[in-house]
């Protein structure tokens, strides 16, 4: 009997990193996450036990601490293909590398009706992302949010769905709509306006989401998605994936109460999951 080994890879994960920059009296500050993963010719540390063609995931871990000391991080992108290109530069045995970043927001703390140079306050869950992965003969990137949780209270509907002999959930044209965004685009060009165009998209969605006439999550979905490709011509697709947090209407009617469709249950578990992907054509 034999075997083949068809695919590997390894890396390290989670690679925290807060790197302040100095600017006179103004500090700025970037609080990412770092992913990385190598493939290559790596066979021979699973089928033989030898391992003088693996970098240990310590120094990758050690690299990314020492390229941010050598120089800003900047745009998340820009750091993830300088650690691509490094790897990929030091590496003969590595074919293609994937850098992963998740950048934790923080704003500066008003003080005296003024922005502080050094004092900061976390922008909660939501992230913004990047991926660049590499081999010697090309770069793709793409970027993105997560974690971004939006609510409305009005102008969301679901009716006329399919029912079935199991359905029991009753037809509403008022409706909380909310969700957990996460949201990952590609670019068209590796020298994109980043920033810019993180917050392009960033605003496309939240304003389609607050203004769209909504008449399910998917029709909601796809507005975002078509707002987003619209308003950055840098991006060629766009991938939504929007989780329908579901607000149950609680029944006070046995209390001899009326609910104006006022009072909810928020729950976590189960709940509806829609996802799609928007290209340029």
């Amino acid at each position: 009997m034999s075997f083949e080994l068809i695919a590997n890879n390894y890396g390290k994960s989670r690679v925290r990193l807060l790197r302040v920059t100095r600017s006179g009296a103004q500090h700025e500050i970037k609080d990412i996450s770092v992913d990385i993963r190598f493939e290559g010719d790596f066979d021979a540390v699973h089928t033989k036990g030898d391992n003088s063609k693996v970098l240990p995931t310590d120094t990758m871990k050690n690299t990314v601490y020492a390229l941010a000391a050598q120089h800003p991080v900047g745009e998340i992108e820009h750091f993830g293909t300088g650690l691509v290109s490094h790897f990929l530069a030091n590496n003969a045995q590595v074919t293609a590398v994937t850098v992963s970043i998740s950048e934790h927001h923080w704003s500066r703390i008003p003080a005296e009706a003024k922005p502080h140079p050094t004092a900061f306050i976390s922008g909660g869950n939501e992230r913004r992302t990047a991926i660049a992965s590499g081999s010697r003969e090309r770069m793709t990137l793409s970027a993105g949010i997560e974690d971004l949780l939006v609510m409305r209270t009005a102008g969301s509907a679901f009716d006329g769905f399919l029912k079935d002999s199991f359905t029991t959930l009753p037809e509403t044209r008022d409706r909380i709509l909310a969700t957990v965004v996460k949201a990952e685009w590609d670019y068209r060009v590796e020298d994109a306006s980043f920033g810019l165009c993180w917050t392009t998209v960033r605003e496309a969605l939240l304003e389609t989401f607050a203004n769209h006439v909504s008449e399910s999550v998917q029709h909601t979905l796809y507005a975002m998605a078509e707002a987003a490709l619209e308003r950055c011509d840098q991006l060629s697709e766009i991938r939504l994936s929007m989780p329908n947090k579901h607000h149950l209407a609680f029944d006070v009617s046995r209390f001899g109460i009326d609910n104006r469709n006022e009072v909810f249950v928020p729950t976590d578990e189960p709940y509806g999951m829609i996802e799609a992907t928007l290209r340029r054509t």
